[in-house]
């Protein structure tokens, strides 16, 4: 019986959460597991974009919209069948990352989460909560940060 059956990861396009989508194909390519690759979005105002660029210039990388979204899981697929993934699906849902990382941990019956590191020891982690650390804590399975940095 393989370690792990399926396993959820969150990427919003960046090189970073790239980094994190190999690591969790890797692992899904070693334990012949589903790799389930989701991207959370928001559909903001244009004055929430400008204030949250602004804001995070630097600090993050941001997901707004349907389109990105999509964009972002066709080059994760790729990525994650290039690193030996075998069976992949993908997930885009409107809302807050850690939120939609842990229904879709529920809604597949994940047995592992993971995550790129980023945001961890950023200024905008520390002031608005940074997805490594929200999920580690509240996801209920085990959950891979992957050195991203």
């Amino acid at each position: 019986m393989p370690a792990y059956r399926t396993i959820v990861v969150g990427t919003d396009g960046s090189a970073t959460s790239f980094n994190a989508v190999d690591r969790a194909a890797a692992v899904a390519a070693d334990s012949d597991a589903q790799l389930v690759i989701v991207c959370a979005f928001t559909p903001p105002s244009r004055e929430d974009t400008a204030e949250a660029e602004d804001a995070l210039k630097d600090e993050a990388y941001l997901v707004v919209g349907w389109t990105p979204a999509e964009e972002t899981l066709r080059a994760a697929e790729e990525r994650a069948a290039a690193a030996g993934a075998r069976s992949i699906r993908t997930l885009a849902a409107d809302g807050p990352p850690v939120d939609v990382l842990r229904k879709a941990v529920r809604d597949t019956g994940a047995d592992l989460l993971v995550v790129g590191n980023r945001g961890l020891n950023t200024l905008s982690g520390r002031l608005l909560g940074s997805v490594p650390s929200d999920v580690a804590r509240r996801a209920g399975i085990d959950v891979l940060i992957v050195h991203t940095t």
